[in-house]
């Protein structure tokens, strides 16, 4: 099913609609890492490996910054991941933007359990598992509210 008018929609206004869907994903985010048992960790786990400190000691204006930076360069990801399967695939579709929220969801899953995860300091194996089903469910979450919102935008914008 083809997105008309969605490729219509010049690059650089699609990236600031990306950065204006993200501020409401992270927000929902935010509510869903606030609901589970280890789901505000992976903030921290990054202010740790940045600071060299244990996750429950690492800055919490850190972890904010981090977080929040990271959301919205994320927005930006999805974008540049939509750009590319809508030239993969010839065009912007339903499929088109499924493959690239889908291909974001794997990147950030895979970039937080394999790059800073096991770079956190005094995380036991059973902590560092359950900080990253955390994690997947949380960044399922963020997409969940970012893609619609990102089409969405865009569509009006057309």
């Amino acid at each position: 099913m083809a997105l008309s008018g969605f490729a219509s929609v010049p690059v650089v206004l699609r990236f600031p609609i990306a950065l204006l869907a993200a501020v409401p994903a992270l927000l929902v985010m935010d509510r869903v890492m606030a609901s589970l048992p280890e789901g505000t960790s992976p903030p921290a786990v990054a202010a740790g490996v940045l600071t060299d400190t244990a996750i429950d000691d690492a800055p919490g204006r850190v972890a904010a910054v981090a977080h929040y930076l990271a959301g919205l360069g994320t927005g930006l990801l999805f974008v540049y991941l939509a750009l590319l399967t809508e030239t993969l695939l010839g065009g912007a579709s339903v499929v088109s933007v499924a493959l690239g929220a889908l291909a974001l969801y794997a990147l950030m899953v895979a970039f937080f359990l394999f790059v800073p995860l096991p770079r956190a300091p005094g995380v036991t194996d059973a902590r560092r598992r359950a900080i990253g089903r955390d994690w997947a469910i949380a960044a399922a979450a963020y997409l969940a509210v970012l893609v619609p919102l990102v089409v969405a935008l865009t569509l009006v914008a057309a």
